[in-house]
């Protein structure tokens, strides 16, 4: 790494959290489509959103099994940089445009967290399990054909937040009926200050619209999905406890970034 980026400014930017960019992923996904109390998508929304009345609450549970590098063979250093994550995108409005936004997501990288929360995804510390895929196939190594099954789990603290289930049934030859991308990723970047009398004046606090490069999706099946959020002590994602589960996705996707376009900054 020729210069640091992020806190620790180490000498020879070592020991800094998260590479400069540009940053590159490659992954596989579970992604389980679900419906939820619209009044509650809409409390989970900030300043500068709208509640989307036609998505009347939907949204999708994503758990990701990633590996990155930036340009410096970071993927030779596996223990720093993979990791998996767990989020919640629900559909919204921003001036009338289609987007959706990230309330909840939960990582088990300090890298990965860093660099999420420099993009405005409200990363946390939690664990994340999903079923892989191996060349060698055995029933302890699952092959992307109809009749398979695949899981994943997320955790925080010891409690248990999320499981998804997914049985493939079909390969998705129209990949925009996925949905990953027919709705641009809106985030909100918030830093808060510590003086006195300025909590409620954040140094930073701004919509931003997620911009990527060279999205791929590759080798995409559909089927049926399953998903709970238990009710957990000291943490709200239950509340958006599925009222009606659509399907559910396996795939894997890679992609470049480069960049983030700043919407407004809006009040805190």
């Amino acid at each position: 790494m020729s210069r640091p980026y992020t806190t620790p400014l180490s000498p020879r930017g070592l020991s800094c959290i998260a590479p400069p960019p540009p940053w590159h992923y490659s992954g596989d996904f579970l992604m389980v489509e679900f419906w939820a109390d619209p009044a509650v998508v809409a409390t989970t929304l900030p300043d500068g959103l709208t509640p989307d009345p036609a998505a009347a609450g939907h949204a999708t549970a994503l758990f990701f099994d990633w590996q990155f590098t930036g340009e410096n063979d970071e993927l030779l250093d596996p223990a720093r940089y993979q990791y998996r994550e767990f989020f919640i995108l629900v559909d919204a409005l921003h001036d009338a445009r289609p987007i959706a936004f990230c309330p909840y997501i939960f990582v088990d990288n300090d890298s990965a967290m860093m660099r999420g929360l420099i993009q405005g995804f409200p990363k946390r510390i939690g664990a994340v399990h999903v079923t892989r895929t191996f060349a060698a196939a055995n029933l302890a190594g699952p092959q992307v054909v109809a009749g398979a099954r695949f899981a994943a789990t997320a955790s925080t603290a010891g409690q248990r937040l999320a499981r998804a289930e997914v049985k493939l049934t079909e390969k998705v030859e129209n990949l925009s009926k996925l949905g990953l991308g027919n709705r641009p990723i809106v985030n909100l970047r918030h830093f808060p200050r510590l003086a006195a009398g300025q909590h409620n004046n954040p140094a930073v606090h701004e919509l931003v619209i997620a911009t990527t490069d060279n999205t791929q999706l590759v080798n995409v099946w559909m089927g049926e999905g399953h998903l709970s959020l238990p009710v957990a002590d000291g943490e709200e994602i239950s509340d958006l406890a599925p009222t009606r589960v659509g399907a559910g996705y396996r795939g894997s996707m890679s992609y470049t970034v480069t960049d983030l376009k700043a919407l407004e900054t809006t009040r805190a």
